[in-house]
């Protein structure tokens, strides 16, 4: 049976507080699934190294480092992977983001980490995996989305994929599955007191993603190609719309009772064709964006408020914060001026909160040396993390 473990010293609110995470600093979905484990209320320690990496923004208003502490260590120096080490004997999660074989040359590897701190989940964040043809190659979010099939659902036909931004490769298929990768490491680990690698690559993260329209394809009910299926804007009453002022309004009315309220409200003519008739698909669109044509999108807007027609306006980044149902569930908050969305999802009893802001490289250096009991410069005693069956690490 694995020893009772004693909690560590709460750092603030959320169902995981009191869990300690170190997070090797880099870019893109490393930082956010470090963010997401601080919003629940882990105290992650950004180790950031002299001079970068960063998105090039003022760290100030880097939001995916908000509610974290940041430490500087040069991995290089002679002292640099001994001072990880540290964090990792206390720790119950590491994060790292660098290409296979990179942390193991630094010195920081699982083996080395394992060695002092048995019970530690080594969460592994990269595009194409730790191993594979491709696993040694550079890649971003565009190519390893492009991959698994999931580029070329979206967009138009006859024209070029849409790109999502890097929140369907980076953050959904990279950022979320290491975030639950860990989470179900560390309930093994505080289960059986034995922590394990997690390889969360966002080109398996992505490709599941996609498991239910593999699904349909099976069963004939999706076609491969763009444009041309339910969800990928090939049906009518599923895609946007421009309107009078160059603005759009997004159409979900798959149901028929909620077709017909849409069909209702739009002023559709008597005359145009049937929903249930994909042949005349593209007659239904042009009918539809005949008449969202003839108003702006806030004139819409009020056509369908209170309505169960499923149609929506298309906001901004900008816009979003204000709309008067985000704004009734603080979906957006306001932190030190910085408008940011809000720490999601939410809950009864442990509820999260944007406890800090972005974490400025470096500043927190002696805080953490003196709440993980980490040596001060100088020192080589080593006390182990509270929470590990590990009493005299050698």
């Amino acid at each position: 049976m694995p020893k009772a473990r004693t909690p560590a010293r709460a750092t603030g609110q959320g169902p995981l507080s009191g869990v300690r995470v170190v997070e090797l600093a880099g870019i893109g979905p490393g930082p956010f699934a470090a963010m997401l484990l601080a919003d629940l209320g882990a105290d992650v320690v950004r180790v950031d190294r002299p001079g970068g990496p960063g998105l090039g923004i003022d760290p100030a208003h880097d939001v995916t480092n908000r509610n974290k502490r940041s430490v500087l260590v040069d991995l290089k120096a002679p002292d640099g992977p001994e001072r990880i080490l540290a964090l990792a004997e206390r720790a119950d999660v590491l994060i790292e983001g660098y290409r296979p074989g990179v942390a193991e040359r630094l010195g920081v590897g699982p083996e080395p980490c394992h060695a002092r701190n048995p019970a530690l989940v080594y969460g592994r964040m990269t595009g194409w995996g730790q191993e594979g043809p491709l696993a040694e190659r550079a890649g971003h979010d565009i190519g390893y989305i492009a991959l698994t099939g999931t580029l070329g659902m979206i967009g138009d036909p006859g024209r070029p994929p849409a790109i999502p931004a890097n929140l369907l490769g980076d953050y959904a298929g990279g950022s979320l599955y290491l975030v639950v990768g860990v989470l179900a490491a560390l309930h093994h680990a505080r289960a059986t007191g034995t922590g394990q690698v997690v390889d969360a690559a966002i080109v398996d993260g992505t490709a599941h993603l996609s498991s239910m329209i593999h699904g349909m394809l099976a069963a004939g009910a999706w076609q491969d190609r763009r444009g041309a299926n339910l969800l990928d804007g090939g049906c009518p009453f599923y895609g946007t719309y421009e309107t009078a002022d160059g603005a759009h309004m997004a159409v979900g009315a798959l149901e028929p009772r909620f077709y017909a309220e849409f069909a209702e409200l739009l002023g559709l003519p008597a005359t145009a064709p049937a929903r249930d008739d994909p042949a005349r698909w593209p007659e239904l669109r042009a009918a539809v964006a005949e008449r969202f044509s003839s108003r702006t999108r806030d004139e819409w807007t009020a056509v369908f408020a209170d309505s169960d027609a499923c149609v929506a306006p298309v906001l901004t980044l900008r816009e979003a914060p204000h709309h008067p149902h985000l704004a009734a569930r603080s979906t957006f908050t306001d932190h030190d001026g910085l408008t940011q969305p809000a720490p999601a999802p939410r809950f009864s009893a442990t509820p999260t909160a944007v406890r800090t802001g972005p974490a400025r490289p470096g500043a927190d250096t002696d805080a953490v040396t003196r709440d993980w009991g980490l040596p001060r410069e100088g020192q080589t005693e080593r006390a182990p993390h509270p929470n590990s069956p590990v009493t005299n690490p050698q």
